[in-house]
């Protein structure tokens, strides 16, 4: 099979799976999982396969796998769709295939081994205690509840998978743009898989909504790229200088922009919404209502690196106007975003106590790492950061689902099923109980925290500080080193709290180690979280440089027109980096290493006022619920519904039907009834009844008729003698 035979089948197998899921086997759990998981396995294989052919190309990280058909017809030609793989696209679809494959296998143990997460708000369900056999080993298992939508779950994660193999192996921004839509489907109805909850409900709506809000824009983007191009396939814009040098000499009234400054603003603002930065960052934390496996789908392998993707897929458009002075107008607007997000969310890390929305704020300020390099131009450092991201925050949700498995299964042994399972307040010494979630959930955690040397973030935050200090954006080195101190602390906090120390309650000292279903993903996405760091090592970092090359900057950077050349060695950003990392790490051990059960926060009383506005998530909920959602909701129910359509709309729509009867009644009374009932109807009828006074003229003799024949004549004769 070809490359390219293989590339269009990618996304076909975890479609297959949703469409058999649902149509056939969706009342047999072993069956529906098991394609599932065997779909999710052959993608794997064939992205693969399609990866180490790209990097086999002779000319490293200059050849494409590309291929393309005719779709809709233009009146001049057809529109094409197709699939293309590049370097960027390889090492996209290499962490993607890896990644959705563990989450897949993940999730079996997960939906076997108890649901945690809303058992107490979803009617219908076993009671508690019942008997569980896990398919993958036989062993049984004593849990809260048999999931009831346990089919339906798999099918729903298939079709989240095909969305995004759609995006990753597009050739160009419309198909990008369907799989971007289909996982927004997805994202809304596996966030709201629990929709017995109304928290789970809610938090849909929100997350569906909001991301809306991006994507009206991305797709005006979309409209306006083609208006000027005539085209939206990658190469015919992003990697020809002719159409980005029209774009950007072509300037629009908006803003003093060029044309590919204001559709890369466009394009942009939709990844604010998928990659959730700031202002639309508000549905990502509420994402935690859907399983667990969801949440790692939505904040590692899918979902919101989509948005951080699609911006490196366009970076040409931000730089088509780069006058080598400064930043471009879009790409300072996007370095601000991604700037202000890392350290934003960074700060309501801090004071979150649930174990999954730590980690769903991390991640919005991670995202920000990478927005905030593409702003300011750190290409390579920026998909850099998207790999290694991708592999360290899926092991750590899936680590987080574990220990929410083995604190619930603390839970059911005590029977107090008022103790939050996913508070870390109520957690403390899980090291002993659950070893190898330990041992996985420390590497994560120290490759988010960018321990020095043995870790993927490391190497990859690394990077996007030196380029900051190398082109001299100090704002934007100062705010991610701060942000980057705030990450390694809250990190060591949630370590911390959640395995070190004594057990905080009782459900923490009868927490157990979750199955090898849901171990093995973990394990297999900690050597990924440590070693994939190493491909990026710079050339000229002391003692290590040259010892491994530096194979991603010179094969990614190879997707551009003109590769990026690498930032000189400096001790500066090193330095910083060590700094924030082992200083973060070590400060969160300190203030947290003696806390006991029933204590407050030790951050509670130096932050003073500034803890609870940190722990409410700088109000920006209550912010949007006054300033948002009642203004809107009071025009749509008052202006809209009470004063235009009952007071304007309905009163028009009245006065129009009682002057419709009006008429009728005038019509009626003054033309239809005394002329056309009376006089035409009833006159015609009158007439053809008085007609037989005539019959008495039909004698049948014929001398009658000559007589009045003859009678006629003579008077006609006389009529034309005097008259004529």
């Amino acid at each position: 099979m070809t490359p390219e035979l293989t590339t269009w089948l990618l996304p076909l197998p975890p479609l297959l799976a949703f469409f058999l899921i649902v149509l056939f086997t969706n009342k047999n759990k072993a069956l529906s999982h098991s394609l599932a998981v065997g779909a999710a396995a052959l993608s794997w294989l064939g992205s693969m396969f399609v990866f180490f052919t790209v990097i086999g190309k002779e000319h490293f990280g200059k050849e494409i796998i590309a291929s393309a058909i005719d779709w809709l017809p233009t009146g001049t030609g057809f529109f094409q769709i197709g699939v293309q793989i590049d370097p960027l696209g390889a090492v996209t679809l290499f962490f993607v295939a890896w990644t959705v494959f563990m989450i897949f296998l993940y999730s079996v143990g997960y939906q076997n081994y108890g649901q945690p997460e809303g058992d107490h708000d979803r009617p219908g369900l076993p009671p508690h205690g019942a008997t569980i056999t896990d398919p993958m080993t036989n062993h049984k298992h004593t849990v809260l509840s048999v999931e009831p939508m346990y089919s339906r779950f798999f099918a729903f994660l298939g079709l989240f998978a095909f969305g995004m193999y759609t995006l990753v192996v597009s050739g160009n921004l419309l198909t990008l743009f369907v799989g971007w839509e289909i996982m927004g489907l997805c994202s809304y109805l596996l966030i709201g898989f629990w929709y017995g909850k109304k928290s789970a409900r809610d938090a849909a709506v929100k997350a569906f909504m909001t991301t809306r809000i991006g994507d009206v824009f991305m797709l005006l983007g979309l409209v306006f790229l083609y208006q000027a191009t005539g085209t939206l396939n990658y190469r015919e814009i992003f990697y020809n200088e002719e159409t980005l040098h029209l774009l950007a000499t072509t300037m629009t009234p908006i803003f003093g922009l060029s044309a590919a400054g204001l559709i890369g603003l466009l394009l942009f603002i939709g990844t604010i919404g998928k990659s959730s930065q700031w202002p639309l960052h508000v549905w990502l934390p509420d994402a935690m209502e859907g399983p667990t496996p969801v949440s790692a789908m939505i904040h590692a392998a899918t979902m919101v690196s989509a948005g951080v993707y699609m911006v490196i897929r366009i970076f040409p458009l931000f730089t088509a106007d780069f006058t080598g002075h400064g930043l471009t107008p879009t790409m300072s607007f996007i370095a601000l975003i991604g700037t202000f997000t890392a350290i934003f969310a960074a700060t309501i890390a801090l004071a979150q106590n649930d174990i999954k929305k730590v980690l769903a704020y991390s991640t919005i300020s991670q995202l920000g790492f990478m927005i905030a390099a593409l702003g300011m131009g750190a290409y390579i450092a920026a998909a850099f950061h998207l790999v290694t991201h991708a592999f360290f925050k899926a092991l750590l949700f899936l680590g987080s689902g574990s220990v929410i498995h083995g604190m619930e299964h603390g839970v059911l042994h005590t029977g107090n099923h008022k103790v939050d399972p996913q508070d870390m307040w109520n957690m403390g010494g899980l090291k002993n109980k659950m070893p190898v979630t330990f041992w996985t959930f420390l590497i994560g955690g120290l490759a988010l925290s960018g321990f020095p040397l043995v870790t993927a973030g490391f190497w990859s935050k690394d990077e996007i500080l030196a380029d900051a200090f190398a082109h001299g954006h100090w704002t934007i080195l100062a705010t991610l080193s701060v942000a980057a101190l705030m990450t390694a602390f809250y990190t060591m906090r949630q370590i911390t709290l959640t395995f070190l120390g004594e057990p905080r309650t009782k459900e923490a000292e009868h927490a157990s180690e979750t199955p090898w279903t849901m171990t093995l993903p973990l394990v297999v996405l900690s050597v990924f979280a440590v070693g994939f760091g190493w491909v990026g090592i710079p050339e000229h970092f002391p003692g290590l440089g040259g010892l491994v090359p530096n194979w991603f900057h010179e094969f990614v950077g190879g997707t551009l027109i003109e590769h990026p050349e690498a930032v000189a060695f400096s001790w500066v950003p090193l330095g910083i980096s060590l700094v924030v990392a082992l200083g973060g790490l070590a400060l969160g051990w300190l203030v947290y290493r003696n806390v006991e059960a029933g204590q407050s926060d030790p951050l509670e009383r130096p932050l003073g006022p500034l803890y609870p506005f940190l722990k409410n998530k700088w109000y920006f909920d209550e912010f949007y619920a006054f300033f948002v959602i009642k203004p809107m909701t009071w025009v749509c129910e008052v202006f809209t519904y009470k004063w235009m359509d009952q007071g304007v709309i309905d009163n028009l729509l009245h006065s129009v039907a009682r002057l419709s009867l009006s008429i009728g009644h005038i019509l009626r009374n003054y033309f239809d009834k005394p002329i056309i009932n009376e006089l035409i109807g009833d006159g015609t009828a009158e007439i053809f009844w008085r007609g037989q006074a005539i019959r008495r003229i039909q004698t049948g003799r014929i001398q009658s008729y000559l007589v009045g024949s003859v009678g006629a004549l003579i008077l006609i004769a006389v009529i034309l003698y005097y008259f004529l």
